[in-house]
């Protein structure tokens, strides 16, 4: 190789690597920044409820109803930065897990079957918007006939439920979804697998992903199989103190302002909460849930007149992560009453005579059994 070679060679790899850095650069200065979940006023309910699914995803997920222009989409779409990295199959649209044959789609588990080997990536858990007017196609996915016909192969062109897999499936003013889309979220919620079927063609892959979704409660009630699918039901409410919402809109206008340098000021805080969910979630699976709580969890859902098993199941994992939240590997009455309100407001009978609201009502019977006192 001449002397000329060498030096074109050096300079054509320096061009290279410097035309690499800088898209780098671009992609991360003009990807939407993120408000930071530590730097969130208030909302006590849904910043915890959303730790504990992080901590433990089969809790099933949250619901939050509140006022307009509480910050509910911010504060959900903050989650993007504590969420764990899992392993994918590297160029799946379905976010296949390489070792769990009920998290693959048909083309890998065929090829899991046939002992071939997966290249994998290591990602966040993916957090997929589904838009009020979306189409059914748009989130189930659709078939091409005509490929179909002339080829005879099945060619799939992969929804929001596919890239929702493993993830986080959030729908912003859930009350609002059409009847048609609540039927294929209760179809994908109950079984875990979304089918697509088109003029005789058949299409199923894995849809296990975490349900967020939030709304207004004057904007209409959630349908109660829908509302039965969420794990947690949290409630927002307007900040009503003047120094509070001064502070509010300080910190917000000042993100705004200059969004990197905001987020900068609040990396030790969320690095702490980091650390802290991936200690709970290595801890979760140690925890245990004494034989006399899981009883009085039981009979509190029975005296609340909750229908089904649900209620006893997502209350009982929802306890065992915030025992593994403050680290410890038992469950005790302070654990239950932290969550309890949480994961069975929603689940109650509907009463117009009511005189008081769902949560004191869980939480009259929760302590009339546990006979456990809050102020204690």
């Amino acid at each position: 190789m001449t002397l000329f070679q060498v030096r074109f060679t050096q300079m054509f790899f320096t061009l290279f690597y410097l035309l690499a850095a800088a898209e780098s650069k671009t992609k991360e200065d003009t990807a939407r920044p993120v408000y930071p979940f530590s730097a969130i006023i208030g909302q006590e309910e849904m910043k915890f409820a959303a730790i504990m699914n992080i901590i433990d995803p089969n809790i099933g997920g949250i619901m939050v109803m509140g006022d307009r222009g509480t910050g509910k989409s911010t504060t959900v779409r903050s989650l993007v930065d504590l969420l764990p990295l899992i392993d994918v199959v590297k160029d799946d649209p379905f976010m296949s897990s390489p070792t769990d044959p009920n998290l693959m789609s048909p083309d890998v588990l065929a090829a899991f079957r046939a002992g071939e080997n997966f290249e994998t990536v290591n990602i966040p858990i993916n957090m997929v918007d589904l838009p009020l007017g979306a189409t059914e196609d748009r989130v189930c996915g659709t078939i091409d006939i005509e490929k179909a016909l002339t080829e005879g192969t099945k060619a799939f062109e992969p929804g929001l439920l596919a890239k929702a897999n493993r993830g986080i499936l959030y729908v912003d003013e859930v009350n609002l979804l059409d009847d048609h889309l609540v039927d294929v979220l209760l179809d994908s919620a109950a079984s875990g697998w979304n089918t697509v079927e088109r003029e005789g063609i058949s299409i199923c892959h894995p849809a296990r992903f975490i349900l967020i979704g939030s709304g207004n409660p004057e904007e209409g009630e959630l349908r109660p199989q829908l509302l039965d699918r969420f794990g947690m039901h949290a409630q927002i409410k307007t900040v009503k103190l003047p120094e509070e919402r001064v502070r509010v809109v300080e910190e917000r206008t000042a993100f705004d302002t200059s969004p990197k340098e905001f987020r900068d000021k609040y990396k030790e805080e969320q690095d702490q909460v980091i650390g802290k969910l991936s200690a709970a979630r290595t801890l979760l699976p140690s925890v245990e849930v004494p034989m006399d709580i899981r009883l009085k969890i039981s009979q509190v859902c029975a005296e609340l007149d909750v229908d089904g098993l649900r209620g006893d199941l997502v209350t009982t994992r929802a306890a065992r992560a915030a025992a593994a939240y403050r680290e410890s590997t038992e469950v005790t009455d302070e654990d239950v009453y932290s969550i309890i309100t949480l994961c069975l407001r929603h689940r109650l009978r509907k009463d117009p005579m009511a005189t008081i609201d769902e949560g004191t009502k869980v939480l009259e019977v929760f302590s009339s059994v546990f006979g456990y006192d809050s102020e204690e």
